[in-house]
Formats: structure tokens, sequence, C-alpha cells
């Protein structure tokens, strides 16, 4: 079995007749395309229909940050394993692009196979390579599609083409087709037979010399294929929230479209009546300005925003902190810093948010590494925010918010929603008032009432300047520093609330590796080819959450040396842990970097670990 769970069912086979030894769902295809093509439609009928033959599968789409003419890239990785990290490799490439074909030819190993557009004449460029070009113009025309849509249905025919050439199942596609377009008749068919055009071709013309071959497995039974942000957005709308503030950004946006659609769905009443507010507002600021005081309000509110977004809620995010209001703000990561590269996955923002704010500051953050945990972790931060009187970060990344990942289907949430310590009229009757700021139960946190509560003693300041524990204002420096000393003693008690990190492994290996978010399922993989190249045992823990748990400080004690891998440029994570850990266990800790934009990918992780690990 492997750490994914999934069958190995062995190496590429010979074929039986003696010919080209098969590789056999262990392999990636890239689609080179323009952005606005309208190619991501055939991109996922493609992803959809090797998925719906139980192979396991996962996608990553690389595009520019501009509306149309750019290059982009799609790239599906199979395998058999259930590895889902991008793979450093293409296999199949699917060029569709003039001006990146040439340069997307010269970057393939030796051996891969490309499906291109005729007139490219692409196999003049290198002679190690298996090439299938395909008269795609002529095929979409022949479609009777107008000259319009021609350069729509295109991008069908190489499905067809590659559902010949990879032996995907025709009925599958053909399925696929039918529900992506299950609104729109007219279009299905269309499109149908622009795949049926490029397979017909493929089947008359194109004789098979590459090893590259789908066969059905049984792997993806009971899964499904959903981005993070969808998950997320789902996570949130069971949750409870009911107001939602946002500014558009990339690669954010989807996360507020998503839960739009779910809302308007699930959560308007019989009367058409919504029991919900979602508001687009001017800016980032503004944003956060509209969660806070719908958190002081008693609302569960959130906001959704990327790094650029992040900058602009610093002050706000620094009252919150301060002035101990609830509220969840979503921080799906890009490339910085300004505006970086926009369309890029990264991991950088953790020190900046872990102190957001000018003064002494200390947030929160969630970091799920797997669609089902933005899912999950979409619910438990609010939970965590009125728990804590704090606001909540959830810190995904473009890759794992904007891409198509596999997962077990998600779990009915059972448990109740938590609101913390909020007192009722009639609790303030019994205890005969209350003091907002102060330290009643030992863990730092206070009782809080919310507006409208029909009770004389229920009414309170709630300032971003200096207050005592009576929320009264106040320059007295003992009543600041006991204040900030207790909003520190807060933060010790969420080290006691929040996700602890997961193992991999026995937890006796003589080296462990610590890694978060998306990097997680590179250091899967890493994992496997590390034992099995260089017989280095590892273990493996995933963090999920800042602050640390006591399981991660454990962790590097009883290991000699351990690898922090991540995807920026400053080894964030492993100086926060510098921060955190124990001086005389910081020698320990070693880094491994990823910092391109691209995701990171096994091999990049196993060479890093394997040099350092030489070096010694």
């Amino acid at each position: 079995m492997t750490s994914s769970g999934l069958v190995v069912q062995g190496q590429p086979i010979s074929d039986p007749d003696g010919g080209v030894k098969q590789i056999v769902n262990d392999f990636s295809i890239q689609i080179a395309t323009v952005n606005g093509s309208g190619s991501q439609s055939a991109n996922n009928v493609l992803l959809r229909s090797i998925f719906r033959m139980g192979v396991p599968v996962s996608s990553k789409n690389l595009f520019p940050s501009n509306i149309a003419g750019l290059p982009t890239w799609y790239t599906i990785r199979v395998s058999r394993y259930g590895w889902v990290a991008r793979k450093a490799d293409i296999d199949v490439l699917i060029a569709m692009n003039p001006e990146t074909a040439r340069e997307d030819v010269l970057s393939l190993a030796p051996g891969a196979a490309v499906i291109y557009d005729e007139p490219f004449k692409l196999n003049e460029i290198r002679s190690d390579l298996t090439y299938y070009p395909v008269p795609f113009d002529r095929l979409a025309a022949a479609t009777g599609a107008d000259a319009k849509v021609r350069k729509l249905v295109k991008n069908m025919v190489y499905v067809g083409v590659a559902a010949h050439l990879l032996s995907i199942d025709m009925e599958w596609v053909e399925k696929t087709v039918r529900k992506q377009f299950a609104k729109k008749v007219k279009a299905a068919e269309l499109n149908l037979n622009a795949v049926h055009a490029g397979f017909d071709y493929a089947v008359s013309t194109l004789t098979k010399q590459d090893p590259y071959v789908i066969e059905h497995m049984n792997a993806t039974d009971g899964k499904v294929i959903i981005d993070g942000n969808a998950a997320a957005a789902m996570g949130a709308m069971f949750a409870g929230v009911t107001v939602v503030t946002w500014y558009p950004i990339t690669p954010s946006s989807s996360v507020v479209e998503q839960l739009i659609d779910f809302m308007k769905k699930y959560r308007i009443e019989q009367d058409g009546k919504s029991n919900f507010a979602i508001v687009q507002a001017e800016d980032e600021l503004a944003a956060i300005g509209m969660v806070l005081g719908a958190g002081w309000a008693g609302a569960r509110s959130m906001t959704a925003t990327s790094g650029p977004g992040i900058s602009l809620m610093a002050e706000f995010a620094g009252y919150g902190y301060y002035a101990e209001i609830p509220g969840v703000i979503f921080d799906i990561q890009r490339t910085g810093p300004s505006t970086g590269l926009p369309t890029r996955t990264s991991q950088a923002d953790l020190t900046f948010i872990a102190g957001l704010s000018h003064g002494d500051t200390k947030h929160v953050m969630l970091i799920p590494g797997t669609v089902k945990e933005c899912f999950e972790f979409g619910i438990e931060a609010f939970d965590l925010a009125e728990q804590l009187q704090t606001p909540i970060f959830v810190l995904s990344d473009l890759d794992l918010g904007m891409n198509s990942w596999m997962s077990e289907p998600f779990d009915y949430p059972e448990k109740p929603i938590t609101r913390g310590k909020v007192l009722s009229a009639q609790q303030l009757e019994e205890v005969g008032g209350f003091a907002r700021y102060k330290d009643v139960d030992g863990d730092a946190i206070p009782y809080r009432t919310l507006p409208g509560t029909d009770h004389p003693a229920a009414s309170y300041f709630t300032r971003g300047s200096g207050h005592n524990e009576k929320a009264l204002y106040t320059e007295r420096p003992d009543d600041y520093e006991n204040n900030m000393l207790r909003l520190a003693r807060k933060f010790e008690t969420a080290r006691t609330l929040v996700p602890k990190p997961i193992l991999e492994g026995t937890g006796r290996q003589r080296v462990g590796i610590i890694a978060f978010g998306t990097s997680h399922w590179a250091v899967l993989e890493s994992r496997d080819q590390l034992e099995r190249e260089s017989q280095l045992p590892t273990d493996y823990l995933r963090i999920r959450a800042y602050p640390f748990t006591s399981e991660i400080h454990d962790f590097v004690a009883t290991h000699e040396r351990v690898y922090v891998v991540e995807q920026n440029r400053d080894s964030q994570m492993f100086n926060l842990l510098k921060i955190d850990l124990d001086p005389t266990q910081v020698t320990k800790l070693h880094s491994v970097r990823h910092f391109n934009g691209l995701p990171i990918d096994a091999r990049t992780v196993t060479d890093a670990i394997a040099a350092q690990e030489g070096a010694e």
C-alpha cells in the first residue's frame, strides 16, 4: 500500500507481442493553449473521464494574469500509485499554441509523445520524441460549427485524439461531455461531434508508437473531485456564516463566488427572503472592517482575499486582536511581494500574518493541506474565532484553492456550533454584571455580550485604544501591560484548541520532515523516493495550525535532523519554529525551499534532502 492507501499494481509492462513497453496509468499530460481560447471545458473532460475510469488524477492549471491571449498550460497527472503532487517531467504534450510550441517541445525528456497542430511542423525540432500531427482546423470545420465557434470546438478535437491514443474510454468521454453541457443540449452535441472527429481521425490515420496507456482501475470509487476554494465556501456555509464581505482578487475570488451560489441554493427561506448578506466592498480595508463590525454584533462573518488584500487589512487585524472581536479571513496565498505573480502559488504569508498589524500582535492561523480540510477548517475557523474572540486566518494557496483535487466525500458536520463565552441577560442577572476584558476562568478568554442584550450591565465600550478590564479608557501603564500579558496567555490557550499536526511514519526514525499545506503531497511522494533510492526512511509531521502544539516540539526533540519543507524564499515556517522551540533543539532544523511559483514537486524535495544528508 502507498501512503495514500492505493494498491501499487506493478511496473510498466511489455506488450505481449513484443512491441513497445507500456507505461500504464503513470504519466503526465500537458495541454498548451492560449488563455481565453475555451480550453477549460476540454481539459476538464479529459480529467474527469480518466477519473471515471477509476484512475487517480490531479490537475494543475498554469494560467497568465490577463484576460486573454497569453500562454496557458494545463497538466493532468495520472498516477496508479495515488501521487497527486506536480510531476516535474511531462510525458504527453498536446501543443495547441504556436507561440510556445517550440519551447514546449524542447523542454520534454526523450521518449515523450507530442500531439500537435499539423501546421506547426514540430517533428522537425527533435528526433527522440513521438509525434502525432493533427489537422485541427480542418477537423473542427467538419463538425459544422460556424467560424466563430470553431476555435472553441477545436479543443474538443484534441480530447478525441487523446482518447484514442491513450485508450481513454469513449463511453466516459461522452458521458462527461453531456454532463459538462447538461443545460446546453446543442452545445453538447456540437462538442461531441468534435470529440468524435478527433477520435475517428486518430483511429484512421495515427499509429500508436508511444508507451503511455490508461487502463481501468477502481481506485477512485466513492471519491469526488473539487477545488479547495469551493470546499472552503461549503464549510463556511455549514458553519453558519451570515455576513460575507469581499473585494475580488486572484486567487481568492472563487471562494465567495462559490459561496454566493451555495447560499442562494440552500439559504433562501420559503418566503423568498435570504438570511444572509454578501457585500462586495470598495476595497479590502472596507471588507475586513465590515467583518469585524458584524462579528462584534454577533454575526458569523468572513472575508476572502490574497496577499495584497491582507496588506491592506493590517490595521483592522490589529484592532480585531486588541479589541477581541471574532471574524474569519481566508487568505488564498499567491506570490509576492507587491503584485508579484498573481496566478502562481506560494506559502509566503506566514510570518506576515502571524504578527499582522503594528505593535505586539499574535494571530491564529489554520493551514489546510487537503480539500477536505478546506471544508473542515472552513467550519472550525468560525468556532475558534468565537471561542477565542479574535480574527482567525485560514491560509490556503492558489494550488489548493483553484486546482481540482480528488477527495473522500466530506463528513456531514455533527458537532454543534460553538459560540464561546457569550453572556445572556439571564446569566448577567445571575452573576450581577461582568467586566469585558477580565480573565475569570484562568484561560485568558474574557466574557462578552452581544448588542441588544436586555440587561443594564450588558453594554461595554469596544475600543482600539488603551482599556482596562472593564473596557474603560485608560493610559495607565499597568493596565496596558496586564491586558497585553493576558492576550499573550490567550494565545497559549489557543495552542490547546487549534488542529493538531498529523504524523506519518513510526516516529522513531533518525530523520524527520515537517511540512504544511500543499507541500504535503510532494513530501508524501518524496518519502517513498528517499526510502527506495537512498535507503533513508523518514518520519513526517504535517503542521495544520499556528500557534504550534506540543506535538511539534516533541517531534523535533525525538529526531536527529528535521527538514522543514516550504514554498517561500525566506524559510518562514522554519523561522517561526526557531522562535517557538527550545534553543537547544533549533540546530536540528534544516530548510528545504521552493519558490518559483510552480507547485512544489517530489523530486525537488528528494534531491534537496538527499544532498544535505550526503553532505553530513
